[in-house]
């Protein structure tokens, strides 16, 4: 089997050493069956994903598996074009907020008729695969667990004689951590944390902890104006005080590379991400890392996070070869080898199996990483319903966009509070 990668981005990941057994009985496919893979990640994640198609493909030596891999910000607009041009990549990563709008425009196909046969789940979470549906189809296999976390910089805040967050920080003590930090003006004002006010998932858990929802189960909004105008004057209060960045600062990370974020560039103490980012964000800080919770709006209240899949691998609806790409995402999660080539990068691993084969082989951040999804205990609310379609405009057209002016002084957040719920309750009747 020849992998041909794009190269533009990162080179191809090798595992050609492991032996051809560890792959395990593979169907056999046609010689010139060729997949495309496409996935958005760092360099982490792509050597981890090239190593397991090097393992596939040595139990199918008639598969090519031509793979690409982005940084999130420039994976969905070429994603976008490949698939309404009909020209999907056969093995596509998709994510929770997206995976509604690609399955009602038949841009991935359902795999309902593979499960059982070519696509094994029979150890499979069931909350997992309940996160994969739509319309009560199955469109993505989820590629692991994991929950939203703050990634945090350890050595930072022991320079700066605070302790870290833990699982019952709030908010007000996030205010108190951020003007300690301002007065040990540590790393030539390093912030306690990168303005958040723009992220998707940490808004989406302040508002579960007031009891409503982002969307609603019918794909409406769930939050009101007042929502809005109160979370856009929580973080203009935290920038005006500056216990987090600034708007010129936070504009240098762009939603690609990790390398860009407030916390490799030295910028913030902490930034909102996903606990499987820990292992990804480590390979590329010099400093300790660990994650924690998000901060509760006050104490004992609970319930903003949830095991959420971290991505998906789904199959192109236009693609030629649906069974073979069952086949290859079936090995993906299943098979043991492949677990502990991948680890928990992209999440806790849903099949139980391969959860039991890989712990021993953990590094230490990624048992921190499984220890914190498997313990959030009154942290943890149940899953929300699958985002509606429009819920990725709502995020970079209009979140990311209307924080940003915001922060600039463009809007004020009492502003900001009605022109969101205005501007996102018509996307949303727009794509109904």
């Amino acid at each position: 089997m020849t992998i041909r990668i794009d190269r533009r981005h990162f080179l191809m990941g090798s595992t050609a050493l492991l032996a051809a057994g560890a792959a395990g009985a593979m169907p056999a496919w046609a010689q010139d069956t060729r997949m495309r893979l496409f996935f958005w990640g760092g360099q982490d994640r792509a050597d981890r994903t090239y190593g397991v198609s090097d393992l596939y493909a040595a139990g199918n030596p008639g598969v090519a598996i031509d793979g690409e891999v982005l940084p999130w910000g420039d994976y969905w607009p070429k994603l976008a074009t490949q698939t309404a041009g009909g020209n999907a990549p056969d093995i596509i990563q998709m994510d929770y907020r997206f995976i509604v709008e690609y399955a009602k425009r038949n841009a991935i196909a359902p795999l309902d008729d593979f499960v059982g046969g070519t696509l094994t789940l029979d150890d499979f979470d069931a909350d997992q695969l309940e996160g994969g549906k739509v319309d009560g189809k199955l469109y993505g296999i989820s590629l692991g667990a994991n929950s939203v976390a703050m990634m945090v910089n350890t050595a930072a805040f022991e320079e700066a004689g605070v302790e870290p967050p833990n699982r019952d920080t709030t908010y007000d003590d996030l205010r108190a951590m951020g003007e300690a930090f301002k007065s040990a003006n540590i790393r030539g004002g390093m912030k306690v944390i990168a303005d958040g006010s723009g992220t998707e998932p940490m808004l989406d858990n302040w508002i579960r902890q007031r009891g409503k929802s982002l969307y609603t189960p019918e794909g409406k909004l769930g939050l009101d104006a007042d929502d809005m105008t109160e979370w856009f004057q929580l973080w203009a209060g935290m920038r005006a005080d500056g216990i987090c960045v600034d708007a010129e600062t936070q504009a240098l990370d762009t939603n690609g590379p990790l390398e860009n974020t407030m916390i490799a560039l030295g910028k913030a103490a902490m930034i909102p991400s996903n606990s499987n980012q820990l292992v990804a964000h480590q390979a590329i800080n010099k400093d300790p890392l660990t994650v924690s919770s998000y901060p509760r709006i006050a104490a004992g209240v609970g319930g903003g996070h949830y095991r959420k899949p971290s991505m998906f691998f789904s199959i192109g609806g236009s693609g030629a070869n649906k069974e073979a790409a069952a086949s290859f995402i079936s090995f993906f999660v299943n098979n043991p080898d492949a677990g502990k080539i991948l680890g928990v990068e992209r999440g806790i691993p849903c099949s139980a199996a391969v959860r039991e084969a890989i712990a021993p082989t953990l590094d230490d951040k990624s048992q921190v990483a499984l220890d914190f999804v498997a313990n959030l205990g009154d942290l943890l609310g149940p899953l929300p319903a699958s985002p509606p379609a429009a819920a990725g405009e709502i995020d970079v057209s209009l979140l990311r966009t209307m924080s940003q002016e915001v922060a600039f002084g463009a809007r004020t957040p009492e502003d900001a509070g009605p022109a969101f719920v205005q501007g996102a309750t018509e996307i949303l009747e727009r794509a109904s």
